[in-house]
Formats: structure tokens, C-alpha cells, sequence
């Protein structure tokens, strides 16, 4: 799912192509992808665009008449750059929007149709569609930690619950808590005031890295391949790989849809974290070190 540095991204890119120009039109090629019936759609035609601003992990184009357009791409929802008037070609073309230099097309690979778009009317509509979370740009070391301690939590899924934090996500949380050094399954209510200070140094730089490393990206070339596994990182994605610090393989908890990448050398004192499908499976057996994993993969 593109977070806050691939949303960004996004922004910078349309930024330079539609801010300050008309929407002609909006073609959709899914009825499922709109979700508001008032204001219309054709509320938002013939409107110049006069800001773009990221809310949670939506892009909201804001035309005038203070009409906002809100997409939210969910996992496999992508923004791709055309020539103007170009066809929705294919079962995964979802939208379309027109300018005079171009058009903005929205795909959503998978049968699950579960981007949307809605159009909504003023400044208090448009924050009812933000989720809650803290911008770790804009509140200091006392809020975030407030924000995640609303709950009793692990790490990983405070880092990621946009109620929480805003953006951070499943790819950057692995980056975070590897930059930290801090295990994925630490509950929150157990971090000491240092390891506080140390995460929320990790959560800026990371997200600050990528945000630039991305952004700068998008000033030369509209981001046409967003995606949460890049040969940059450090962990996520990374399983088996060798962790950039230690040389160590890197671990991996599997959870639905999800896994969690972390180093055990670097973050968790060298013990291996179960993983729910093949702990299950191996019961007593599952290894509780690397050594003790690296001892059953020979067998």
C-alpha cells in the first residue's frame, strides 16, 4: 500500500502536471470506485485545480468551489500519467481524469476492487476522511509517544494503525524499528524513556530518507512503478537476504497478507520470532535462536 513517502511522491509528480489547470472531465471505468453521491462528480468538471494535499494516506486534488476529489489507492491501487484523452483500457483501469496536457489514470490490480474515490464539499469534510494518526512532522517526542501508548501495543502494529500515526505503514515500519534496533513485538507500555527517544529519531530519518529519496524521483519521472519492495532497504522484503549491518539473514513473521522483515541479530538479542503458520506446525521444535534455525534448515 503506497504510505506517506509514495503519497508524497505522487503529489510532487501532480503537482507539476495538473495544479493550476482545468479538469475537464472524470471517466470512470468502475461504478464501485465512486463512494459519495453529493456533491456529484460532475461537481469537480470544468474546475481548476488549486491545491493537492495528502490526508492520512489519500491524495485530495481541491478544485475551486472548494470541491476536493479523495482518492485512497489501498494495496493495489496505482496513478499512472497519459496522453490526454487516453482510452480506460483493461479490466484494471478504474478512473480516468482529464486535463488539457494530459490525462490521470487509476488502475487497481487484483479482482478486489478496494480503491475508492469520493468528492466531497469544504475543509471539514475533507478532515472527517483523516483517519486520526499524529504526522510525526508536526508533533514532537511527547505526542508520538502519546499517540502510541493510547494502547497497549507491539511496536509493529502501533507503527502501522493510522489511528495512531499517520503514513508509517508496513514496508517503513520494518525500516523503523531495524534503524532502531528495536524489536517488532515489543509491547509499547514496556519502552524505556531512551528507547522513546531513539525511536522517534529512527521514525523521522527513515521516513525523511525516503520521502526525499522518492520525491526526487518524482521531479524527474511521474512514479509509475510505486512499490513497498525496493533493493534500497535494509529488511522489508528482504527474507534470507543479509542484513546491511550485522551480515546476518533476515527473518520474517507471516501474518494474512502481511510479514514483518526483521534482523534477530540486530534487533530482537538473536531470538527468532515464531512464526504463526509454522510455529503451529512445528510446536515444541520451533527454533528459538539463528543458530538453532540455521541447525534445522540442514537437517
Amino acid at each position: 500500500m503506497p504510505e506517506l513517502p509514495d503519497i508524497s511522491a505522487y503529489i510532487t509528480a501532480l503537482e507539476e502536471r495538473i495544479l493550476g489547470h482545468t479538469l475537464e472531465s472524470v471517466r470512470l471505468g468502475s461504478v464501485f470506485l465512486l463512494r459519495s453521491v453529493d456533491p456529484p462528480l460532475s461537481a469537480a468538471e470544468d474546475k481548476t485545480v488549486r491545491e493537492l494535499r495528502r490526508v492520512g494516506k489519500r491524495i485530495a486534488i481541491g478544485v475551486d468551489d472548494d470541491i476536493w476529489l479523495v482518492l485512497h489507492l489501498m494495496i493495489a491501487g496505482r496513478l499512472h500519467w497519459k496522453p490526454a484523452g487516453s482510452k480506460i483500457a483493461g479490466r484494471n483501469a478504474l478512473a480516468a481524469f482529464d486535463f488539457p496536457n494530459g490525462s490521470l489514470v487509476l488502475t487497481e490490480a487484483g479482482s478486489k476492487r478496494r480503491a475508492s474515490l469520493y468528492v466531497v464539499r469544504g475543509e471539514a469534510a475533507l478532515r472527517s476522511m483523516d483517519p486520526g494518526g499524529v504526522e510525526i512532522f508536526e508533533t514532537d517526542l511527547e505526542g508520538f509517544r502519546a499517540a502510541l501508548t493510547a494502547e497497549n501495543r507491539t511496536l509493529k502494529r502501533a507503527l502501522t494503525d493510522p489511528r495512531l500515526i499517520s503514513g508509517v505503514g508496513n514496508a517503513y515500519s520494518d525500516e523503523i524499528l531495524h534503524a532502531a534496533q528495536m524489536s517488532p513485538v515489543t509491547l509499547t507500555h514496556k519502552l524505556k524513556a531512551e528507547e522513546w527517544e531513539g525511536l522517534f529519531a529512527a521514525t523521522r530519518r527513515v521516513m525523511t530518507e525516503w520521502i526525499d529519496r522518492l520525491g526526487s524521483e518524482a521531479k524527474k519521472t511521474f512514479p509509475e512503478k510505486v512499490t513497498a519492495f525496493r533493493p534500497e532497504m535494509a529488511v522489508h522484503g528482504r527474507f534470507n537476504m543479509p542484513c546491511p549491518r550485522c551480515g546476518e539473514k533476515v527473518q520474517r513473521i507471516r501474518y494474512a497478507d502481511n510479514e514483518t522483515n526483521y534482523c534477530a541479530k540486530c534487533q530482537t538479542g538473536g531470538k527468532v520470532l515464531a512464526d504463526r503458520s509454522l510455529s503451529r506446525l512445528l510446536g515444541s521444535d520451533w527454533p528459538r535462536t539463528l543458530d538453532e534455525l540455521e541447525a534445522l534448515k540442514r537437517k
